[in-house]
């Protein structure tokens, strides 16, 4: 019998198969009518707690940055934790260095905190994910508040702040950063979220700090800045057998897979790991890129938080540099990301159509973290274009497009080979916010936009609107 040949898909148009690598990354609502909707419901919304706190209202218009009350007076300051709603509670300090806690915390974490809309998938945050994130240089202990069922001393709430500096706009000042609050299913619908709310920053308050920032997907009053979640399928036929995308029939995952087919390694000449001698080099690099191009970042003022947060750690995040071949030892680029896997709850080929029992146990998910490179470039306009401007600030608009061309090709090749490191990594998926410069290369490099929002907020703080690509800091 003659040998079969392998059978070639048919070709596709390319506008085709735009439309199926969307359906594979896209949830099926689009951003504007979702953000609209939202934005209609939130005219109407009471807000008990948050109409009582010193955040800007949703009918605010923000003309002026600037804090909304002075630093309390250490009198002003409550001493003494809040009252829980019952005895059967009490208040502790979470101590992450011990690691009995820091399991119950995981727990806690792994069987109670943030799911999808769907109920399909739930954040799995590993133990060194959680040091990682809970204890850089200078962390408050105490601002690990969590609340222990008082007769069985199990850990039932959490929330947690660590200290930043945070630049909006030209005005830098000491925040903290909110995170993690998560309440047994028990508890909810008890009122418990703007306790632990209240008592952090209580706790925030006797250390001299008065502002903070926060994430939450939800639309509440009133965020300074609203990004959306995109998504690049590292292994499609993965994320379509989960629920993760939308389902296709095999012709498609066929086309799919073959157009999300990445190389097998790295493209650009002295790209390698982060090690501690590159650590001075990029505080400087990344400093200057989110200065220069942002509106809100963080300013990494030592060595020791950029070693921290960007020195590579096995399963937690990986930071590559770019070592310039024609001269070694200085460093020109680099970026990083880190695994922040979701545990599948429940399975199938389309969101609706779930099996109670997955085979897959987690979506094995990158996250793009920080990165920074050349901004700068010597740029001219030959005379023609010079002719063809209408004056001083054409010419100028125009110089800053030919760089931003020269960034976003930088950009391209760095993010290209970012996927290709997570693909060998055993990441399925790649996932980033379009913050920052994210813009220049999702669409080239075939992200997908997703259903899922992060918004921002301050406290204490009213700051005008900031454009998503704006945001220069990346919350965990």
């Amino acid at each position: 019998m003659a040998e079969k040949k392998d059978e070639q898909p048919a070709m596709l148009s390319t506008e085709k198969l735009r439309e199926l690598i969307r359906s594979l990354d896209m949830q099926a609502d689009p951003t504007r009518t979702r953000l609209e909707r939202e934005a209609a419901a939130e005219k109407d919304a009471v807000h008990e707690f948050w109409s009582t706190q010193p955040v800007p209202q949703s009918s605010e218009v923000v003309k002026r940055d600037g804090a909304l009350h002075p630093p309390l007076a250490p009198e002003q300051i409550p001493q003494e934790p809040y009252a829980l709603p019952t005895d059967a509670m009490e208040w502790c300090v979470v101590d992450v260095e011990d690691a009995g806690e820091m399991k119950e915390l995981y727990s806690l974490l792994t069987e109670n905190y943030v799911e999808d809309s769907d109920s399909m998938f739930r954040f799995n945050y590993s133990a060194d994910f959680l040091t990682w994130a809970l204890m850089p240089p200078g962390y408050q202990p105490e601002w690990h508040v969590g609340v222990r069922d008082a007769s069985t001393k199990k850990l039932i709430a959490f929330i947690s702040g660590v200290p930043l500096d945070m630049m909006v706009r030209d005005k830098t000042m000491a925040m903290a950063e909110i995170n993690f609050l998560c309440l047994h299913k028990s508890l909810r619908g008890q009122r418990m979220t703007p306790l632990l709310i209240k008592e952090v920053t209580r706790r925030i308050h006797l250390k001299g700090v008065f502002q903070a920032v926060y994430t939450v997907g939800k639309l509440l009053p009133k965020p300074v800045s609203t990004c959306r979640y995109f998504h690049r399928s590292l292994d499609p036929k993965k994320l379509m057998e989960t629920g993760f995308s939308q389902k296709l029939s095999a012709p498609e995952l066929a086309k799919v897979v073959s157009a999300m087919r990445l190389p097998a390694a790295t493209a650009l000449p002295g790209l390698r790991l982060m090690r501690k001698g590159d650590l001075g080099q990029v505080r400087k690099l990344l400093n200057r890129f989110l200065k220069r191009r942002f509106e809100i970042v963080p300013v990494f003022r030592t060595d020791a938080e950029i070693a921290h947060w960007l020195m590579p750690r096995s399963g937690v995040v990986w930071t590559y540099v770019v070592d310039d071949p024609e001269r070694p030892g200085r460093i020109t680029d680099f970026f990083s990301f880190y695994s922040l896997p979701s545990a599948v709850l429940k399975e199938g080929g389309a969101r609706g159509r779930a099996s109670a029992r997955p085979t897959y146990k987690s979506v094995n998910a990158a996250y793009l973290f920080y990165y920074g490179t050349r901004d700068e470039y010597d740029v001219a306009l030959s005379d023609a274009e010079k002719q063809g401007c209408g004056g001083a600030k054409q010419e100028k608009q125009l110089l800053k497009a030919k760089t931003n061309a020269l960034i976003k090709e930088r950009l391209l090749a760095l993010m290209g080979d970012a996927l290709v490191l997570a693909k060998n990594s055993g990441f399925d998926v790649f996932n980033c916010l379009d913050m920052m410069d994210n813009s220049m290369f999702i669409r080239e490099l075939r992200f997908g936009p997703g259903d899922g929002y992060l918004r921002y907020y301050l406290y204490n703080y009213r700051a005008r609107e900031i454009e998503s690509p704006r945001v220069g800091f990346v919350m965990l």
